[in-house]
């Protein structure tokens, strides 16, 4: 389960960032400097929360989205969201660093090695893949969100929690009966 943001207060957000963009546009530089560092904070924290697998590169991506933003800040129109027009600006950032990431991957794989062909085959993991993911569809959020991020991903409790907004003691109790709730179906499946 997710933490739900209070509208009014996501609305109070977008009302001060876009003043202290309209102030900035004006021409004060106060504004500006406090602008960029509201929007590099709550960049910080949509990026963690969504690319956590990628801790390394979330201050790269923050930085090309507030370089973006900067140089297109004239396009802004002043009848429109501006978490629509970040979104939108963000949301090619980081497409862009991801494609650029895996190309670079991409670099360091062996291309001519022919006797690695047969040696593994991906069919048996992608089916247990497959099988963890449908178990797992079957658990309630408080406890599958725990056992993905703590017991899948390595994450840390407290790392769970931030990412979920679960208390410590429910990521822990979400975890034990979690897993005892997915023993009991694979045995009832065995059955």
């Amino acid at each position: 389960m997710t933490k739900k943001i209070d509208p009014a207060l996501a609305r109070l957000g977008e009302e001060r960032l876009r003043g202290l963009l309209m102030r900035a546009l004006d021409g004060d530089c106060a504004a500006y400097h406090t602008f960029l560092a509201d929007l590099t904070g709550h960049l910080r924290g949509f990026l963690r929360k969504r690319l956590y697998y990628l801790p390394d590169d979330i201050e790269d991506i923050v930085q090309e989205i507030l370089l973006a933003v900067h140089n297109a800040r004239h396009t802004y129109r002043q009848d429109e969201p501006l978490t629509a027009w970040i979104h939108a600006i963000s949301r090619y950032k980081l497409a862009d660093h991801l494609r650029a990431r895996s190309r670079r991957e991409a670099l360091h794989d062996p291309l001519d090695d022919e006797s690695e062909l047969f040696t593994e085959s991906d069919v048996e993991p992608a089916d247990a893949k497959r099988d963890l993911e449908k178990l797992l569809s079957h658990l309630p959020d408080k406890q599958r969100l725990p056992i993905v991020h703590v017991k899948l991903q390595g994450l840390s409790v407290a790392e769970t929690v931030l990412l979920t907004g679960l208390s410590e003691s429910a990521i822990k109790v979400g975890v034990h009966r979690g897993l005892k709730a997915l023993a009991l179906k694979i045995r009832g499946a065995a059955a």
